[in-house]
């Protein structure tokens, strides 16, 4: 009696699946720099106007190229604006971007995904097979389109981010509700008469969402690459003086040799986030996964 007294008191401490894999992740070291990486940027966002010294947007032409030093600290640009200011609120716009594409394409994508793999039929095949076309262009090519389709601006490149995300959301949870078709508390749920949309959102739909918030996790990151990539193209904010850290890039390979902080202080944010979005994904995916836990 006395022995079994431990177990059953630590049964009644646990907290569920996500409970538990919060606990995991706190003792991942890849979980808590991403975590930190990540929540370093968000409040740099936030708090952007307490942060920067100097508007993002107004320069000063008599300071045009100055090395970084105690008043600008990261220097300044060919307009004397201040590479500092501009990169804080830079995460403004470039996480911004980041996060509209991703929830866009994780809610149409789970959509499709949800009716591929629950359905079957038909309809799986109609969607999955317009999953396949547009996971054959190039993710960067099919963004390039859709900006230029639609006209450059932050919106805009965020849905031609989302598209690229929409078909491999679809396919992560399809390929999850399909795993738990034969599951036994599904079947069970089945046996008592529960069928429809209520079977798919209140017993399969939490139970198969775990690989779609780690792949999101990690989306974020590819989108931080993305919205870099398409304003260093030229297909960002039609603005120039648009603080997106894509855009502060894209005339730097001229001025390398003269003023090589306007591309390091850009690229190590860039990197960073990236760098954040990817440890806290893995982190998760250890977390949320049986076969990678510890």
């Amino acid at each position: 009696m006395t022995a079994a007294a431990p177990a059953i008191e630590q049964e009644e401490r646990s907290v569920g699946l996500w409970g538990d894999a919060f606990r995991r992740m706190r003792s991942t070291p890849s979980a808590i720099i991403g975590g930190f990486i990540v929540a370093f940027f968000v409040l740099m966002a936030i708090f952007a106007p307490f942060i920067a010294p100097f508007d993002p947007t107004r320069g000063d032409l008599g300071a045009s190229y100055l090395p970084p030093g105690p008043e600008h600290w990261f220097g300044t640009n060919i307009q004397g604006q201040d590479v500092f200011s501009r990169i804080v609120f830079g995460s403004r716009i470039t996480l911004g971007i980041a996060v509209m594409s991703v929830t866009i394409g994780v809610t149409i994508g789970s959509i499709m995904g949800a009716l591929a793999g629950f359905f079957r039929g038909w309809i799986d095949a109609t969607i999955m097979r317009i999953v396949d076309i547009m996971l054959s262009i190039p993710g960067l090519l099919l963004a390039i389109a859709v900006v230029s389709w639609l006209g450059r601006g932050v919106v805009q490149i965020a849905i031609a981010i989302a598209i690229v995300n929409i078909p491999i959301f679809a396919r992560i949870l399809r390929g999850s509700l399909l795993a738990l078709r034969d599951a036994d508390y599904v079947i069970a749920a089945k046996s008592v008469g529960v069928s429809g949309p209520t079977l798919l959102l209140r017993h399969m739909l939490p139970n198969a969402i775990g690989p779609l918030i780690v792949q999101a996790t990690l989306a974020l990151a590819t989108a931080v690459v993305d919205a870099a990539a398409l304003g260093f193209l030229g297909l960002g904010p039609p603005d120039p003086r648009t603080p997106e850290w894509g855009t502060m890039l894209s005339d730097t390979y001229r001025y390398l040799t003269d003023a090589v902080h306007l591309a390091f202080f850009p690229g190590i944010a860039i990197v960073l986030a990236v760098l954040g979005f990817n440890l806290l994904g893995d982190g998760m995916r250890e977390a949320l996964d049986p076969k990678l836990r510890r």
